[in-house]
């Protein structure tokens, strides 16, 4: 399994389809789970695609429309009943806060795990930090308060080039040091440069979802060097003028965000009911960003 890997739950916009359950998706870092919205139908997808409610811990509500939060108290009520434990952590608007913990408090009141409200604001900010990971709010150009979330691995350490380790009979103790980048001095004074004793860290990994919003190239700077974007694409060209005072974007302003952000991949997401065949949003993509894919119910992505 890769280290990081993109569920996509659901794709589809304000109204579920056939085709398309409203936006959810779970992200997956070395088997923690963090789910990205949760509309109408994520239990069940999470049902299907085999994702264990046990390893989900933190749900992130970018916005208070219902096709991105309708799920909520469905998922958290099944999750009581499968007698999960520890906690679950909302990152969630304030207003979203004090809705849903009045819902949980009427639906949901013997819960065997422990239900935590983060209240975030439409603003950029780190709301999360792990040992391995942050996640940052990005302000998102809608209807209402809306935000994206930036997953970004930090520094890795360097790898130690064992052969050159044992030459210089480099102690224990200064390991973890060398491997943080430092050099190392021999107990006659000389200093060994890191070059010598290690290789590169592996590259770390991110991951942009950006959604639901207009076209607004001050994302691309906040997501700038982001290894992978998803990005709305509620629209296509033909549809353009809907667009703005809808507060989506098209296929085409999505590639732009992900070209002018320099990212490495571009997922498209949140579907107008209207379309049956999403070829043409793709095909408008990729004439600006080529290495552009569209998302689709019970999809795994793993993640450049």
């Amino acid at each position: 399994m890769a280290q990081f890997q993109l569920n996509i739950l659901g794709c589809g916009s304000a109204i579920p389809t056939a085709r398309h359950n409203p936006s959810s998706q779970i992200l997956d870092i070395r088997d923690n789970l963090f789910m990205i919205d949760c509309g109408e139908g994520a239990q069940l997808s999470m049902r299907k695609m085999r994702l264990k409610y046990t390893r989900l811990n933190h749900i992130f509500i970018s916005h208070l429309h219902g096709d991105h939060c309708f799920g909520l108290i469905g998922l958290l009520s099944s999750m009581a009943l499968q007698e999960k434990t520890g906690s679950v952590t909302i990152h969630i608007f304030e207003d979203g806060a004090e809705l849903f913990d009045q819902q949980l408090k009427f639906f949901c009141r013997d819960v065997p795990f422990d239900i935590k409200f983060n209240v975030i604001k439409p603003s950029r900010e780190v709301i999360f930090e792990s040992h391995a990971i942050t996640v940052e709010t990005i302000p998102m150009s809608h209807r209402v308060p809306c935000v994206g979330f930036l997953f970004k691995e930090k520094p890795k350490l360097r790898h130690l080039k064992g052969d050159m380790v044992k030459f210089y009979n480099v102690p224990i103790k200064d390991l973890h040091g060398i491997k943080e980048g430092n050099d190392f001095i021999t107990a006659d004074g000389v200093v060994v440069p890191n070059a010598r004793l290690t290789t590169d860290a592996d590259p770390v990994m991110s991951y942009a979802y950006c959604s639901d919003t207009t076209f607004n190239p001050q994302i691309a700077e906040m997501i700038k060097g982001t290894n992978t974007i998803y990005h709305e694409a509620t629209y296509s060209n033909e549809f353009a003028h809907l667009a703005r005072p809808r507060g989506h974007s098209t296929a085409a302003e999505a590639a732009r965000i992900a070209q002018l952000a320099e990212a490495k991949q571009l997922i498209l997401g949140h579907f107008s009911k209207r379309y049956r065949d999403e070829s043409p949003l793709l095909n408008e993509a990729k004439e600006i960003f080529p290495n552009t894919i569209l998302a689709n119910d019970g999809m795994r992505i793993d993640l450049l």
